[in-house]
C-alpha cells in the first residue's frame, strides 16, 4: 500500500469538515480559505475547493455574497448559513468522540 495515497485520502475525507470549521470563524474569500487549508498542511488547489464549497451552497450549509474589490473584479465571500453551524456543532461533536475512540485504540497494549 503507498502511505502517501493513504494519508490523501486522510485528508481528503476531512477536508469538508476543516472547510466548514474555518468559516465558522469568519466570512472567507476562497483565496482565503486556501491559505488557512495550507498553513494547516492541507494542501489543496482552487479545482478542489470550488466542488466542495458548490456541493456545501447546494445542500443549504453555505452562502456567499459578492464584495467589490479595490484589486480586480468582485470577489465572492462565503458564509455558513444557520443549517451550516448546526451541521458543523454536529461533526464538531463526531470528530471529538472519533479522536477519543482512536487513541484508546492507540493506547490499547
Amino acid at each position: 500500500m503507498n502511505i502517501e495515497n493513504a494519508k490523501a485520502q486522510m485528508r481528503k475525507g476531512i477536508l469538508e469538515y476543516c472547510i466548514l470549521s474555518i468559516l465558522g470563524k469568519k466570512d472567507l474569500y476562497t483565496s482565503d480559505i486556501i491559505v488557512a487549508l495550507k498553513e494547516n498542511d492541507l494542501i489543496v488547489v482552487e479545482g478542489t475547493l470550488y466542488p466542495l464549497l458548490t456541493r456545501q451552497k447546494n445542500v443549504g450549509l453555505l452562502n456567499y455574497r459578492w464584495e467589490e474589490s479595490t484589486q480586480g473584479p468582485p470577489r465572492k465571500y462565503y458564509s455558513l448559513t444557520d443549517t451550516g453551524r448546526s451541521y458543523l456543532k454536529e461533526l464538531d461533536d463526531s470528530w471529538d468522540s472519533l479522536i477519543k475512540s482512536v487513541k484508546s485504540i492507540k493506547n490499547i497494549k
